[in-house]
């Protein structure tokens, strides 16, 4: 009888160049609040951190206006999480021959933004929602159904 409705809209930002523990510092600062507020905020905090975090919640903002035509006066950080990259690795020349591994953390950040003046669950047209599903009819189980291997040619002595 009712349909659930797409409200909110995300941004996601892969392999940034910053340790998870910076970036947590700053997205518990925003997590929950409006738009508005969330970039005043990210404009005066004094991190690094700031500038990515920035650029995603304003890609977010400009999804949900693409997306669900909302206004940016009624978006909400619904959710922000960040995760951990996958590090860069370097090799640093050390005496007598020897190497020293450079780990350079990387970080995954996904900003979730909710239109907060879309209602969340629509009315489904009757119409619709009462027409039954009729049953499929009994399909031949020997139907034509093939896999293509892009690596292999398909001969039996092929192996990965």
């Amino acid at each position: 009888m009712f349909e659930k409705k797409q409200t909110d809209v995300y941004a996601l930002g892969q392999h940034i160049a910053m340790s998870t523990h910076k970036a947590r510092r700053v997205i518990d600062q925003i997590r929950g609040r409006s738009y508005e507020e969330t970039l005043m905020i990210l404009e005066l905090m004094p991190y690094r951190a700031c500038y990515p975090i920035f650029k995603l919640v304003y890609s977010a903002a400009a999804n949900a206006s693409y997306i669900l035509g909302s206004n940016e006066a009624n978006l909400i950080i619904s959710k922000a999480e960040v995760n951990e990259g996958t590090p860069g690795k370097k090799l640093k020349p050390r005496a007598r021959g020897r190497s020293y591994p450079i780990k350079r953390p990387t970080c995954h950040i996904t900003i979730v933004v909710k239109d907060m003046s879309l209602p969340e669950y629509v009315r489904k047209n009757f119409l619709e929602w009462s027409k039954k599903p009729k049953w499929k009819k009994w399909k031949n189980k020997y139907t034509d159904v093939t896999y293509h291997d892009m690596y292999s040619n398909g001969g039996v002595w092929d192996k990965k």
